[in-house]
């Protein structure tokens, strides 16, 4: 009979730009056992996301980067395998800040905690609708955004986990929503799939040209922008904001495989319309994950918010899975399912 493993997918060089697979190793070692104070997480469901690229590299940022050798960071859904923590006991579903990794070594330290997953269809919904990814899209929106009924939102990245999100609780909100994504099919699903206003193909096209399409789709200007791409994308939405707009910057995913960073060319309009940007991380609305996910839950019984998830199987698939972040294929939150 084979004994369980723990498989660990592990960062070994740094990515020079786009992430190849021999940045990476798949190691195979024992399972681990629980430390004096803490516990072991048998890891299910792992959020792939792009800020992983970010802590890839050897660079300041809200997170310490990955050290060599280890297994790549990432949040996960997972049950207790053993612990010597009190409050937590075998076989209880948890949500932590762990690795991708069968099994996870878990201190306290405030990232892990346990959740009932009788409230959802699945417990990957914890890495999606009512996890850090719904979260994003429900403050960023309205208390990063104070969104409004009857002004116009852009979100860029529009078909993404977040971007999908963001749109929909536009709508519920009453505002006029456009989304800006690559290719038709992407532009199709956030008209018929999410209800968006209008859709924007930014692929093959100019700043001067998407700035256009971005005109006559926001004739009164853009009133809020929530932007997960940055580069040319966000150049033209900026020629196109509306007196005192608000910009949500939540991402900036055309920059992070790119070793010269591009940048921002248009960012004197902030000072022509007097808009603000608003740096958003959902670090600061951990203790409020309970409200923001119970009126999420609401709107998704209601019929009111669609949330789809691309999930992936098997960690050996781990590179080929994250990679699709930055290809554009996922179709919908991206998770890797490893149990």
């Amino acid at each position: 009979m084979n004994q369980p493993e723990n498989r660990r997918f592990l960062l070994i060089r740094r990515p020079d730009g786009t992430p190849q697979p021999d940045d990476f190793r798949l190691e195979t070692k024992a399972i681990p056992t629980a430390p004096e104070g803490g516990m072991v997480i048998r890891n299910h469901f792992i959020s792939l996301d792009p800020a992983q690229r970010g802590w890839m590299d050897d660079a300041p940022s809200y997170m310490p980067p990955i050290a060599l050798g280890e297994p790549v960071r990432a949040t996960t859904v997972g049950i207790v395998h053993e612990s010597r923590i009190p409050g937590f006991v075998p076989g209880q579903w948890v949500l932590g800040l762990n690795a991708i990794e069968d099994y996870s070594v878990v201190l306290p330290d405030g990232f892990t905690s346990a959740i009932d997953i009788a409230i959802v269809d699945r417990p990957s919904r914890y890495l999606s609708a009512v996890g850090a990814v719904g979260m994003t899209a429900y403050f960023g929106l309205l208390e990063a955004g104070q969104a409004r009924a009857g002004e116009t939102l852009v979100v860029t990245g529009a078909a993404g986990a977040v971007g999908s999100m963001v749109g929909q609780i536009g709508k519920i909100q009453g505002m006029r929503v456009i989304g800006i994504a690559g290719g038709p099919e992407k532009c199709r699903r956030l008209i018929e799939d999410y209800g968006f206003d209008a859709a924007i193909d930014y692929k093959g096209k100019s700043v001067a040209a998407l700035s256009a399409e971005i005109a006559a789709a926001a004739p009164g200007g853009v009133d809020v922008l929530f932007e997960n791409v940055g580069g040319d994308v966000m150049d033209a939405v900026l020629l196109n904001l509306a007196l005192h707009a608000r910009i949500v910057l939540c991402g900036l995913i055309s920059e992070y495989n790119t070793p010269d960073k591009v940048g921002i060319r248009n960012l004197w309009q902030i000072i022509v319309k007097q808009a603000t940007i608003h740096g958003f991380l959902i670090a600061g609305y951990v203790d409020r994950f309970a409200e923001g996910g119970a009126q999420v839950a609401q709107w998704i019984g209601e019929g009111r918010l669609r949330v789809d998830e691309d999930i992936q199987h098997g960690i050996e698939h781990s590179y080929d899975a994250f990679m699709r972040l930055f290809s554009g294929a996922n179709t919908g939150k991206l998770v890797l399912q490893i149990a």
